[in-house]
């Protein structure tokens, strides 16, 4: 028998896709299942994307990129964060990746080192903790529930600092809560961490455009005070909806982008050549697209918060970005049906997945027992059918 190493054993596994493959295994066997526990927009990637693929082939673009990506999309990444966010990164600061998730741990292999603590505020998107056992560092978990809309304070930040923070990781808007720090949030939090200069911030910003706030979105990259100290986390997924391209990048300090390019070379090389000609007709083509599914993804935000507050159980705050409802079920907890006991969020989710035939996400995966996690990334018909299903097998 072959032993594996210490190293992935220490790792969980994503509860994510482990909730997407129990349904895909229902599924399979007859069973009308609606998946909630993914999060993936729903629609098609747009067309003229698609052409710039096809392009691509027909262009001959099936030779190796180069490690960091091509220079005409770094360039268009460039580009999109100077007119976008007021962001000046040059292109040799662009590292592109296999996807958001790559970059992401790209950047906390190459700045953590074991033993170093890499604050995260929960509930926190599953990956992350994970990364920074991966890179043997310490999590610093800052826990923001419900009632105070699942953001951490100024105080709760200067708190968790230690001479052993080498790191901030902020998602905003964010997975899984929704929620979005505001201009002002984010100053505060600021002010706490220009007391401290060697901190590093790491900024998820990957839902970006599926914001419902009405104001700008506000990059933790355009505060002066952090200046040279901010990372950037983003991508095509969410907002073009190109999950499956696998194209996501950092926007870094240039020894970090460095350090991530050296990184990256050893072990996956440079991101698919199709994908990244794709991206860059997303970044530099029309934008009217990104707005439509905004406006749809508002639109079932709007219709699930409000059935999912008709459930009995369910404590639902309005998320303002990203396409998650974070339902707090603690009320639901204890509860008895044929003989079997709900005791844990975790049971509530595989109770909801055999019972009522819908899958959705422990909140434990997210370091936030007693909540559950939908993606309303899916038809308005399907989020009506799965609420109905969910209220009556709570009944």
């Amino acid at each position: 028998m072959q032993s594996i190493s210490q190293r992935v054993q220490n790792l969980a596994q994503s509860q994510t896709l482990a909730m997407s493959q129990k349904s895909n295994e229902l599924k399979a066997q007859g069973i009308d299942v609606i998946n909630l526990s993914v999060g993936e927009p729903d629609f098609p990637t747009p067309a003229h994307i698609k052409a710039a693929a096809e392009k691509a082939i027909e262009d001959n673009f099936s030779f190796y990129s180069p490690v960091p990506g091509y220079m005409s999309l770094r360039k268009a990444i460039a580009a999109k964060l100077t007119r976008e966010n007021g962001l000046s990164f040059a292109p040799e600061q662009i590292v592109v990746g296999n996807g958001a998730k790559q970059a992401l741990c790209n950047v906390i292999l190459a700045t953590v080192n074991p033993g170093d603590e890499v604050i995260i505020p929960t509930p926190a998107w599953v990956s992350y903790v994970e990364m920074v056992k991966l890179a043997e560092g310490k999590n610093v978990l800052v826990p923001a529930g419900i009632e105070q809309d699942f953001k951490i304070t100024a105080a709760q930040l200067k708190e968790a600092i230690t001479p052993r923070t080498r790191a901030l990781l902020l998602c905003s808007p964010s997975n899984p809560t929704g929620s979005v720090y505001t201009k002002a949030e984010l100053q505060s939090l600021v002010d706490v961490l220009a007391q401290y200069p060697d901190i590093l911030v790491i900024a998820d910003e990957i839902y970006e455009h599926i914001n419902y706030t009405g104001g700008e979105f506000t990059s933790m990259a355009s505060f002066p005070e952090l200046e040279g100290r901010v990372v950037v986390i983003n991508g095509v997924s969410k907002a073009y909806a190109m999950t499956g391209w696998r194209i996501g990048y950092c926007a870094a300090p240039v020894e970090i982008a460095k350090a991530v390019t050296k990184l990256q070379g050893q072990y996956t090389s440079g991101a698919s050549s199709i994908a990244q000609k794709a991206a860059e007709a997303a970044y530099d083509g029309p934008q009217e697209c990104v707005e439509e599914m905004r406006k749809a993804f508002m639109r079932r935000r709007d219709l699930v918060v409000r059935l999912a507050r008709e459930i009995p159980g369910f404590k639902v705050a309005e998320p303002k970005g990203a396409f998650y409802l974070f339902p707090e079920v603690s009320g639901l907890l204890g509860k008895t049906f044929r003989g079997r006991t709900i005791n844990t969020s975790g049971d509530l989710a595989m109770y909801l997945l055999e019972e009522a035939h819908v899958a959705t996400v422990d909140g434990a995966a997210f370091c936030a027992p007693g909540y559950i996690r939908f993606s309303y990334a899916t038809s308005d018909e399907n989020l009506v059918e799965a609420m109905r299903r969910i209220r009556e097998a709570l009944s």
